[in-house]
């Protein structure tokens, strides 16, 4: 039974970037993974791609041909996948129980109220792949009440939209800190605790909500939020090993990896760690890490790159002395008597 995660996100929330370090990362845990690109305006990915959906429909050629703007041709794109889902089928057929990245487009409409997308992911499911949905957003929103709530609406629309197993994901954590001091600490953002205390600092945003007009709205907005109780977020740093440990753990707990891989029983150390969770981060650790003492951090990090790169240059050094050696040894040897007893005979041609 393969598994897949479904990597969807406004623009700029990082989602190739994602895709090709968790890849990576993958890779380095023995875990075989594929990524599949479905964004038919991505004609630059960083990783390697496995099926392209540009191989079957561009972006260009459609606004060239049919006269639509950017996100109308992407629309159109990802109904001409549904529409020859054949063609995915079979590509996906060829990477076997390989691990699949989904790599989606980043229009939100496609995951809010359009059909298509969704459709593809439930004959996704029909072929038996276990899915879990990331919806990515770039922890920039967290610097401004307005901008978190609104992702904390459009998290909530994809949630209800998809209807998959779903998770929310803060990227680019680890520069969280050089936007500024936060009003709260990192943990209200995450498990997106009482929202009423944010409506003070989203007036102080813009003399606009100060209004009678939109504090009605926005108090309706954030006890929507609440009553549904399903946002919440992880965290990221896709350049952090442990960040990215401790993510993988929480997608295979959602789509059931967890509980019976395809590895089989030969796994590597990192495999039984992945699996047991013995790497889990507490979202105070992440904020200890990235905002309260991230120079600190970074300096021991530093030093201990240093420390590896030493000690990988000092064993570089013996193996190259040993070679040296045994050069000196083979010259010093004497010849048996006699000589080698290898003739040399020349033929004229």
């Amino acid at each position: 039974m393969p598994f897949a995660q479904l990597v969807l996100g406004s623009p700029g929330s990082g989602k190739s970037t994602y895709c090709n370090g968790m890849h990576q990362f993958m890779s380095a845990i023995g875990r075989k993974c594929s990524v599949v690109n479905l964004d038919p305006a991505n004609n630059q990915t960083s990783y390697p791609c496995a099926i392209d959906v540009r191989d079957l429909v561009k972006l260009e050629d459609i606004m060239e041909e049919d006269d639509l703007g950017p996100n109308g041709g992407v629309l159109y794109a990802l109904e001409e996948l549904e529409h020859n889902m054949d063609w995915l089928e079979k590509g996906l057929s060829e990477l076997g129980e390989d691990y699949v990245l989904f790599d989606c487009p980043g229009q939100v409409e496609l995951y809010t109220h359009h059909s298509s997308l969704r459709n593809i992911f439930f004959r996704l499911q029909k072929l038996g792949y276990r899915l879990v949905v990331l919806h990515l957003s770039d922890s920039y929103c967290l610097t401004m009440p307005s901008l978190y709530i609104s992702n904390l609406i459009l998290s909530l629309r994809a949630m209800l939209q998809m209807d998959l197993p779903h998770l929310n994901v803060l990227t680019k954590i680890d520069k969280i800190s050089s936007y500024g001091p936060l009003p709260f600490n990192l943990d209200f953002y995450t498990e997106v605790q009482d929202l009423s205390y944010l409506l003070p600092h989203l007036q102080e945003e813009s003399s606009i909500m100060a209004g009678s007009k939109f504090e009605g709205l926005n108090t309706a907005i954030v006890e929507l939020v609440e009553g549904f109780g399903l946002v919440g977020f992880e965290t990221l740093a896709v350049e952090d090993k442990k960040s990215m440990m401790h993510l993988l753990q929480v997608i295979d707990r959602a789509g059931g990896y967890a509980f019976g891989g395809a590895e089989g029983a030969n796994d590597t150390v990192w495999q039984v760690a992945m699996r047991e969770g013995v790497t889990t981060m507490d979202v105070k650790d992440v904020q200890e890490r990235w905002i309260d003492a991230k120079d600190d951090y970074d300096e021991a990090e530093r030093k201990q790159w240093q420390k590896e790169a030493d000690i990988e240059a000092s064993k570089q050094a013996e193996l190259a002395q040993d070679g040296e050696d045994e050069d000196d040894d083979m010259e010093g040897m004497s010849l048996p008597p006699g000589g080698s007893s290898v003739k040399v005979v020349r033929k004229n041609q």
